[in-house]
């Protein structure tokens, strides 16, 4: 077992075809997954995979999250503003479509998210983004297992 180290899901958006992957990668890396959502989620039966139901509520999940992560944590979550505060605390963020968050990118990633969403507001942008691909499966997929490969050579 990966001693120390947990993956946190933000849960309610993400893919199923991303927990999938997920649920494979815990039990091949024993390594502790939990997925939090303010709905109930069907999980398979494992000692590494486990899901945390938050009341209903805005960020709520996201709240419970940040108290958790610890340093060396890994969180997979298409929330900027998430990603933003568990880097600051130590753990690394990865989304769904396999983008790797870090010191060095959220906070561009953050200022792009709160442009893009005030066009929206103002009615000058309306599109979302594009259908989740196979690329982005792979590429999560790849960076999950870079992650989880490079942990095991650490340690933990």
């Amino acid at each position: 077992m990966l001693l120390g180290v947990e993956i946190w899901v933000d849960a309610d958006a993400c893919p199923q075809v991303v927990k999938e992957i997920l649920f494979r990668a815990a039990e091949r890396a024993q390594v502790l997954t939990t997925l939090v959502a303010n709905t109930a989620l069907r999980i398979p039966p494992s000692p590494f995979i486990r899901s945390v139901r938050v009341a209903q509520g805005f960020d709520v999940a996201d709240h419970r999250i940040v108290q958790q992560v610890q340093p060396g944590d890994l969180v997979i979550t298409a929330d900027i503003p998430l990603a933003a505060l568990v880097i600051a605390r130590g753990a690394q963020a990865l989304d769904p479509r396999g983008e790797l968050y870090t010191e060095g990118n959220v906070q561009e990633r953050l200022a792009v998210r709160n442009l893009m969403q005030d066009l929206r507001a103002n009615g000058d942008l309306i599109a979302g983004p594009a259908p989740f691909s196979q690329n982005d499966r792979q590429r999560f997929a790849n960076h999950l297992d870079h992650f989880l490969t490079r942990r095991q050579r650490l340690g933990g």
